[in-house]
């Protein structure tokens, strides 16, 4: 099966059907993470390269960062994330320790696609 893919930008490829990620959040209990790895796999495998999470999806930024460890460097996919702030004031400080801690957790040095959710 081929995926129909699209060009963001000047170079970033993703398809055009998008792995979301919400549904690890919690709101429909408990996930076994071993399970989700492998599912991301099958789902790598049949071209489904592209993820979109946040940092607010639970566990979904981490399992990005396990999978890509699982998978190793060869296997290219994009991980979308979101930042969701809290509500309030916002500083480079703010947005920079959120970006930090979605690098650490998705195991990257570079976010294919930031998004910024305000609420």
């Amino acid at each position: 099966m081929t995926i129909e893919k699209t060009v963001l930008g000047k170079d970033l490829e993703i398809c055009r059907v998008l792995n979301g990620m919400w549904q690890v959040a919690g709101g429909h209990g408990q996930i076994d993470s071993e399970s989700a790895i492998l599912d991301m796999g099958k789902y790598q495998d049949s071209g489904f390269t592209t993820w979109d999470l946040a940092d607010i999806y639970g566990p979904a930024e981490s399992l990005i960062g396990e999978f890509r460890r699982k998978i190793g460097v060869e296997k290219k996919f994009q991980a979308l994330t979101k930042f969701v702030p809290n509500p309030g004031p916002m500083s480079n400080s703010i947005v920079t320790h959120y970006i930090e801690q979605s690098l650490q957790k998705m195991n990257t040095d570079c976010i294919d696609l930031l998004q910024f959710h305000w609420w």
